[in-house]
């Protein structure tokens, strides 16, 4: 499980509920607090930082001698370097010790490449983007399977196409999914992607009553890093009087595990592009503005530009300048978002069924008795 931001553990979560195996964790990430019965968490060492070698020298793994790209065939592979060597032998040392029915990857080329190489069927967690690359396009093919957390009538990667077959574009995995706010009219269950209201059943947000009060906006950030800060807030806020804002995980500010009802009792929600936010946009019904991050491949910039042709959001590349707020607020707060399309509803588990479906089938080929419980791994890289 890659240790960039929260989203990769906080989606592991969400599909774990609905895994009926036990399971093994490899992550540089430390372990929850408290985990589902049968999940091992193997914590593995760091491989993207400086480190001194037996010589005394500095290694920088990123430093062009390292070659962590070995010359564009893989993502992240650097010479020398004893915390790549650590966490990759890890892994090795389990897939030799442990019979594992399937072996999540989210996400990490050579990890993948690892396990195939020691016989273990893959499912390969993939992100939006240009992914057209040559370390991507070898990960997909040496797949199992793919899943993909979005619906693809909303979003078909380049990337994907030739693997079109093996993918499974499950919706957008939320860990809200199923939560009903309080005095909210929607609930959002099921594993058929469609979604259940007291006015209907498309999806779309309908219009809030009038709670009275000041207008409010939410502001979601996330913990894989932004160029917005404070002050930008704090500009944003002093050009739109008459507005309460709340800030969650931007710079140092306030943090909340749980924002659902926060998200749903906003009038406007404003929110980076990421998998999970997007998600979790959608199972709040938000009216929202999302302003995608920048991060490798362009994937936040792929997710924002399909929630602004489906109109599912107000998009904007940067953030604006203040005196563009009071009429960004005021397109946002008109939307009727149909979010039934991003099919949230039963994605995690979805995607479970997948992993269940490669793990019968390894289960299968090795002559165990159907009914056995299967044993999964949850692997991730550095890069």
């Amino acid at each position: 499980m890659h240790h960039h931001g929260a989203g990769h553990r906080t989606r592991f979560e969400a599909i774990r509920r609905h895994l009926d195996a036990d399971v093994m964790v490899f992550s540089t990430l430390e372990a929850p607090a408290v985990m589902a019965t049968g999940t091992e968490w193997v914590r593995l060492d760091r491989d993207d930082r400086v480190e001194r070698t037996e010589t005394g020298e500095l290694l920088d793994p990123a430093a062009p001698d390292a070659d962590a790209s070995v010359g564009g065939l893989l993502h992240w592979a650097p010479l020398g370097h004893s915390g790549h060597a650590s966490r990759l032998g890890m892994i090795a040392a389990a897939l030799a010790s442990h019979r594992f029915d399937a072996f999540v990857v989210d996400v990490s080329v050579e990890v993948t490449l690892l396990v195939r190489l020691f016989g273990v069927a893959t499912v390969v967690m993939t992100q939006p983007g240009e992914r057209v690359d040559q370390p991507h396009q070898l990960a997909f093919a040496a797949a199992t399977r793919i899943v993909a957390p979005w619906p693809s009538a909303l979003m078909l990667p380049r990337a994907l196409e030739e693997f079109r077959e093996k993918t499974r574009f499950v919706g957008g995995i939320s860990r809200f999914d199923g939560r009903l706010a309080a005095g909210q009219g929607v609930v959002w269950a099921g594993s058929d992607g469609d979604s259940s209201s007291d006015g209907g059943s498309d999806g779309s947000s309908e219009k809030r009553d009038d709670r009275g009060g000041l207008f409010s906006v939410l502001v979601l950030g996330g913990g894989g890093g932004s160029a917005v800060g404070r002050a930008e807030v704090r500009a944003a806020e002093e050009a739109t009087p008459g507005v309460r804002w709340r800030v969650l995980g931007v710079g140092a500010g306030e943090w909340c595990d749980d924002p659902f009802e926060l998200m749903c009792d906003a009038d406007v929600v404003v929110s980076w592009a990421g998998q999970n936010a997007v998600a979790d946009l959608a199972a709040a019904r938000a009216r929202a503005v999302v302003l995608p991050q920048e991060r490798p491949f362009g994937e936040q910039n792929a997710t924002a530009g399909a929630l602004e042709a489906a109109g599912l959001a107000v998009v904007v590349r940067q953030w604006p300048e203040p005196a563009e707020w009071p009429a960004l607020l005021r397109e946002a707060a008109e939307l009727t978002p149909d979010w039934g399309s991003w099919l949230t509803a039963g994605a995690a588990a979805r995607a479970a069924a997948v992993v269940a479906e490669v793990a019968g089938s390894t289960e299968r080929q090795n002559g165990r008795v159907a009914g056995d419980t299967s044993a999964v791994a949850s692997g991730s890289g550095a890069q």
